[in-house]
């Protein structure tokens, strides 16, 4: 632990848990901070040090942690197709200004359902920028909880992702939004 006292816990749900790749979660006593897609060794390292540098913590793996153990529980459920609607406490400490207000407002559009990028701009005010709030998908830190896989272009174009692309189908895939692939 840092002077300030700040502790980030994390753990990894592996590949069969989430269907999708092993996921990093991390936690600080104000919630959930951090989900991190394919997170492999070199990821993590460099996630973590992120974490570290960013919130001025100390991280420690974690499994077993109470911080993590309901995150690890809602996923597996989410992902089994048990859990529509994720309840967890949230710390935002990654994200702030304009970015913070698309994320939050991103929260309230509900599973297997998505929204554009212009659509979600003009529902924080911001009518014109559907590219900002393209930049904050992308500095989401928390996918999937904060689910920036519902964002979807005006044309029907599945527009970026943090994830990759077969990330966002399976994701859209398993909420009914796109058809299950047939492999």
């Amino acid at each position: 632990m840092d002077s300030d006292g700040r502790f980030v816990e994390w753990a990894v749900i592996g590949s069969g848990d989430s269907g999708i790749g092993p996921l990093l979660l991390a936690a600080t006593d104000a919630g959930l901070v951090c989900v991190v897609f394919h997170a492999g060794p070199a990821v993590r390292e460099k996630v973590l040090d992120q974490l570290r540098t960013r919130l001025g913590a100390e991280v420690g793996e974690a499994p077993g942690s109470p911080r993590l153990a309901e995150p690890i529980r809602q996923f597996a459920a989410y992902f089994a197709g048990e859990l529509r609607d994720f309840a967890l406490p949230l710390d935002w400490s990654l994200s702030s200004g304009f970015n913070r207000q698309v994320l939050r407002e991103l929260t309230t559009v509900p599973y297997g359902t998505v929204v554009g990028y212009g659509d979600l701009a003009g529902r924080v005010g911001q009518p014109g920028a559907a590219q900002a709030v393209g930049a904050a998908m992308g500095s989401n830190p928390l996918p999937v909880v904060v689910p920036c896989h519902r964002v979807v272009e005006s044309d029907g174009g599945l527009g970026g992702f943090g994830g990759g692309l077969e990330t966002k189908r399976a994701l859209l895939a398993l909420e009914g939004v796109l058809p299950q692939p047939l492999f």
